[in-house]
């Protein structure tokens, strides 16, 4: 498995631009991610493929 992103980095969607944080791992190249939804106030977790992930600035 190749992990190019650590636990506790800041990625970014390159579907919609979202800036999110790394939580862990999954098989088959599946990283949970974590961001903050500015309208609801409110913490989401998602499961996303690691392709459709870049390094935030």
């Amino acid at each position: 498995m190749r992990r190019l992103f650590r636990k506790g980095d800041r990625v970014q969607s390159k579907l919609d631009g979202k800036v999110m944080e790394v939580l862990k791992y999954f098989k088959k190249n599946l990283v949970e991610v974590k961001w903050f939804d500015l309208k609801s106030k409110e913490v989401h977790t998602n499961k996303v493929k690691e392709d459709k992930l870049s390094k935030a600035a």
